[in-house]
């Protein structure tokens, strides 16, 4: 509530002591807010986007963007876009302590994806089939759905070659693969990502489960030797809306043009994503990092645990009024269907689809 005050005040201050100027007549001005810095790959994305949409409207639709928390933060930023807090922002429902309990277990129900287009292609086949997604976020109206690169495992000093490997070892992971790396045998931790570079070089724990982009984005070369190209599935949330009251104040042109933008910016998600990956990659073999495989059999069971979890998460959702197991099922016949090449064809997002 404090924070909400704040980032309201600060708002007002600016409007009072006419830090903008007015746009200019038939002009339409929306903020943006994002916890992240302008330089961070998301980041980067977003301003494709909105060179975009305002190329595409001709200069009738301005975004005004706000970085690195100045009036968004992570874990309610799905209540301040709702409350005007800014137009439009960068949602995290998976990290939201309340409110959201389907769209976080979603996220985990993608074991055998194979890539970033195809995380964005079955979230949006759930959303179109299970109303309890949508009902999440009410108050929104999402413009684009996040994907992500597949995380390995990061180690200080012991190369993991096998699954075997990983018993006794104490890891920094997510939440939804703690349960699957305890059945390996191993100490799985949960702390914020902003620790685990102090946490790692001080021997606190032994490894972190993270993308490889993180070698260079959080400088992890620098305080851990192998990197594991074990593959731990990962799947797709809503990630960019704009506030329902905001987006019903907009002319009919604009709407369509938003809600068309949306794949400009999942695109461009793709790319920077790909593009920070590459380059972490890069920065860590030039910093002595060594990339190991693990082998195919290992894989597979390791895939395996992590669908079994993901069924007994899909189940303890009954505690929320929510039955997660159909939802689950229905992830993993897309993606199947995906892996034979044959695409479960999904009614596509209704273009004026906010949500009350």
């Amino acid at each position: 509530m404090i924070r909400h005050l704040a980032a309201l005040a600060a708002l007002w201050l600016l409007a009072a002591c006419g830090a903008a100027p007015a746009p200019p007549a038939g002009v339409t001005t929306l903020t943006y807010a994002s916890p992240y810095p302008p330089g961070h790959p998301f980041s980067r994305a977003d301003i494709r986007w909105m060179r975009h949409v305002e190329q595409a409207s001709a200069g009738r639709l301005r975004i005004k963007p706000f970085w690195a928390g100045a009036l968004l933060s992570s874990d309610q930023s799905m209540e301040e876009i709702r409350h005007g807090v800014a137009d439009i922002g960068l949602i995290t429902p998976i990290y939201t302590r309340g409110g959201a309990h389907t769209q976080r277990a979603q996220a985990g129900f993608y074991g055998g994806v194979a890539s970033m287009p195809e995380q964005i292609a079955v979230y949006q086949c759930l959303a179109a089939h299970f109303p309890a997604l949508d009902d999440e976020l009410r108050g929104l109206r999402v413009l684009a759905v996040q994907p992500g690169n597949f995380p390995g495992i990061l180690t200080r000093n012991r190369p993991i070659r096998r699954l075997a490997d990983l018993r006794g070892l104490r890891l920094r992971a997510p939440a939804e693969n703690l349960e699957v790396l305890r059945a390996l045998g191993a100490d799985p931790v949960d702390m914020p990502m902003a620790d685990v570079y102090s946490a790692l070089a001080k021997g606190v724990i032994d490894g972190v489960v993270a993308p490889a982009d993180t070698l260079k984005s959080l400088h992890f070369a620098e305080v851990a030797r192998f990197f594991t190209t074990l593959k731990v599935s990962r799947g797709s949330y809503p990630a960019r809306a704009i506030g329902l009251r905001r987006w019903r104040t907009l002319p009919p042109d604009l709407q369509r043009l938003l809600a068309d933008s949306e794949g400009v910016w999942e695109a461009a998600l793709i790319d920077e994503i790909d593009a920070a990956e590459r380059a972490g990659i890069a920065f860590g073999k030039s910093h002595g990092v060594a990339f190991l495989p693990i082998d195919p059999a290992d894989q597979r069971g390791f895939d395996t645990l992590y669908n079994t979890n993901a069924a007994r998460i899909a189940r303890d959702l009954a505690r929320y009024g929510r039955d997660g197991t159909p939802l689950f099922a229905a992830a993993q016949r897309l993606i199947a269907a995906h892996r034979a090449s044959m695409p479960t064809a999904c009614p596509s997002s209704d273009p004026q689809g906010a949500h009350d």
